[in-house]
């Protein structure tokens, strides 16, 4: 086997992965605040408590700055999960990287067929079956 066949591994590079949650839970709660403090006048602690009480329940609306904290906090580690499992992924799945906007069509819709309309599907055919 010579070495032109073998493919060149790709640099480890976890910054690029942390970096991609921070930008991406920034954008995201930027949005959030600025849609719900629009639409419905929702304070930012509210937005934060209200990722808190995932974890918390409706106890997180009880306790203020420190829950909204908590809450924050839990929004960038999920955001910068999301990212590093992406850059995991795409270290073996080339595709993932080298046509980002297409996979990311591809599988909005596949994921949207089956965790979505499939579901809304089966839960009318049983409430049809019903009455």
């Amino acid at each position: 086997m010579s070495t032109a066949s073998v493919p060149a591994r790709r640099p480890f590079r976890p910054g690029y992965a942390l970096a991609g949650g921070l930008v991406v839970g920034t954008l995201d709660i930027v949005y959030a605040c600025t849609f719900w403090g629009l639409k419905r006048g929702v304070p930012a602690q509210r937005i934060f408590q209200s990722v808190a009480a995932g974890l918390l329940g409706k106890a997180s609306f009880d306790g203020g700055a420190e829950t909204a904290a908590l809450g924050l906090g839990l929004h960038y580690l999920i955001a910068t999960s999301m990212s590093v499992v992406y850059y995991l992924a795409a270290r073996r799945l080339p595709l993932l990287w080298q046509r980002p906007v297409l996979r990311w069509i591809g599988l909005s819709v596949v994921v949207h067929v089956l965790l979505i309309g499939i579901p809304i599907a089966l839960f009318t055919r049983r409430a049809s079956a019903l009455g």
